[in-house]
């Protein structure tokens, strides 16, 4: 059971990673390696720092609608959670395309959304940083609210009542007991959120401008449209390598925090 998933992930993960690393370490260009050339060109390093950016903002933006919404779920009866849960589970019947294609429509100029916010002049939302962001955060929300759910529904409610009745404000009693015991829930939302996000391109080429384009977008041009396999090796490779030590930064507070609660 084991050699089939080790094969699997021999040559879905570790072929392609080996891959873009030797384009990236072997290719010349005009004289110089594809770490060289990217190390002098300082623009495509602003596009990853806004990559970044833009990765945890939609994980803020992200955490901020589906914890409530995850909370809920806990909350209701089990018809309404079944009813809660179809509404978060509906956008992966409908092709990703199509609903990228949807915001087009909705947050162009003349568009619904401009035609009902009259202070943007009916310019719309299209092809700002804001689009972008509204378009991350409706694809990846679900990826954020089953994680939650899943550690909030584990939480034992009589914790919240004890701490009440050692007198706690019910507002205290949540941040101070209800959210520490709801993190690995967050961590592990927020996470995965913040990985996809970097990989996104069509959604920032559609609903974005080279403004606000991220490190996909820049990888795909030197890949397809330039030919150029090194650069587009380079660019892989230190977005992987920015995205795992943020990981890893991220995992490490988690266990830190986890051991000064335990201690408390």
């Amino acid at each position: 059971m084991v050699v089939p998933g080790v094969i699997l992930a021999v040559l879905v993960v570790a072929y392609p990673l080996l891959t873009s690393a030797w384009s990236a370490l072997t290719a010349q260009d005009e004289g110089q390696s594809a770490f060289r050339w990217l190390a002098e060109n300082p623009v495509y390093i602003d596009i990853l720092r806004q990559t970044l950016l833009t990765g945890a903002l939609t994980v803020v933006m992200a955490l901020a609608l589906g914890y409530p919404y995850a909370y809920l779920m806990v909350l209701v009866s089990p018809r309404w959670r079944t009813a809660l849960l179809v509404i978060t589970l509906i956008p992966f019947w409908v092709s990703g395309l199509v609903r990228i294609f949807a915001w087009v429509i909705l947050l162009q100029s003349g568009g619904p959304v401009s035609t009902l916010l009259p202070f943007l002049g009916g310019e719309g939302l299209l092809r700002t940083q804001l689009a972008v962001q509204i378009g991350l955060v409706q694809v990846l929300l679900p990826f954020m609210i089953l994680p939650l759910y899943n550690s909030i529904r584990t939480v034992d409610p009589r914790l919240m009542q004890a701490a009440e009745s050692l007198g706690a404000r019910r507002s205290v009693a949540f941040f101070r007991v209800f959210v520490p015991l709801s993190l690995p829930g967050v961590q592990a939302g927020s996470l995965v959120v913040f990985i996809l996000t970097l990989g996104f391109y069509v959604l920032p080429q559609m609903l974005g401008s080279p403004s606000t384009a991220m490190i996909g977008n820049a990888i795909y041009t030197q890949a397809s449209s330039l030919g150029n396999l090194g650069r587009a090796g380079a660019m892989s490779m230190l977005l992987i390598i920015s995205a795992m030590v943020l990981v890893a930064a991220v995992v490490g507070a988690g266990r830190l925090l986890g051991r000064i609660g335990g201690r408390r």
